[in-house]
């Protein structure tokens, strides 16, 4: 960690289920608790316990260099009147709350303002999340390496130039564990019809996912790549994929399930 992220004073308002992931994160990455501050009204007791252990204020002493929002989109515009007036001049704000734009959070504060809007998932929780990133152009170089490494402590980060591309970014990897998580229920009930107990189709179900999954984390080979190096050709894999690659195929299900929550993404932005 970089001399001035270690100083850097940072606010994060809404403790909850990513904002606590972010907050175990920064701590865990060695950010000073001393530079910390945390408004959750409602903590966890394991958020709260770390807030007392810590010794972490519930609101900063002065501007924080960055206003972290974690708090629920449908609650934005009730918390953000109060949460504004905290910010300076040089304070940036970096949102993760879904489906509020730039525009949106900038209308509560001084004109200027640095605004990062993130859209980070859920295995950020474990430290191996993905956040997509979109400065606006008020964020200095300087602010932005700050951003980066904070949503840095929750596992990768990819900027995008394009506010607009969020909203697939939100399809994709935002939305996208739910589908992970559904092809290890749909697979665990595959086998449970292919004759297995439940229990053992179970296990076998998540160990696949998971080993599969952490395989790609830590393989330079493209996905297709190692598809094509499990699959011997007229193997029981071979067989397999030729349900998943007929009509209609699990590529076009796909597409049209990233398609349908871009679409919802960008009624709830609107």
């Amino acid at each position: 960690m970089s001399e001035e992220a270690q100083k850097a004073s940072i606010f994060l308002v809404g403790a909850g289920r990513m904002g606590g992931a972010l907050l175990r994160g920064w701590l865990a990455a060695g950010f000073p608790p001393r530079t910390l501050a945390v408004a959750e009204p409602h903590p966890s007791a394991e958020i709260a316990t770390l807030l007392k252990d810590k010794a972490i204020r519930d609101k900063p002493q002065t501007p924080p260099d960055v206003l972290v929002l974690a708090v629920k989109p449908q609650i934005m515009n009730e918390v953000l009147p109060g949460i504004a007036p905290l910010a300076g001049p040089d304070t940036a704000v970096l949102s993760i709350a879904a489906g509020r734009t730039v525009a949106s959070i900038a209308a509560h504060f001084a004109p200027g303002t640095a605004i990062v809007r993130a859209m980070p998932n859920l295995p950020a929780e474990i430290g191996r999340g993905i956040t997509a990133a979109y400065a606006n152009a008020h964020v200095t170089p300087e602010r932005r390496a700050l951003c980066d490494a904070l949503l840095r402590a929750a596992g990768e980060v990819a900027w995008i130039a394009d506010e607009g591309l969020i909203d697939a970014v939100t399809a994709v990897s935002g939305s996208g564990p739910a589908y992970v998580f559904y092809l290890a229920e749909c697979l665990g009930e595959a086998g449970v019809a292919a004759g297995l107990p439940p229990e053992l189709a179970a296990q076998l179900a998540r160990a696949t996912v998971t080993g599969a999954g952490e395989l790609l984390h830590r393989s330079p080979l493209p996905p297709a790549q190692l598809r094509e190096n499990v699959t011997s050709p007229g193997g029981t894999t071979a067989a397999g994929l030729s349900v998943l690659m007929g009509e209609p195929s699990l590529k076009d299900l796909i597409r049209e399930t990233v398609a349908a929550a871009a679409r919802r993404s960008r009624e709830l932005s609107s």
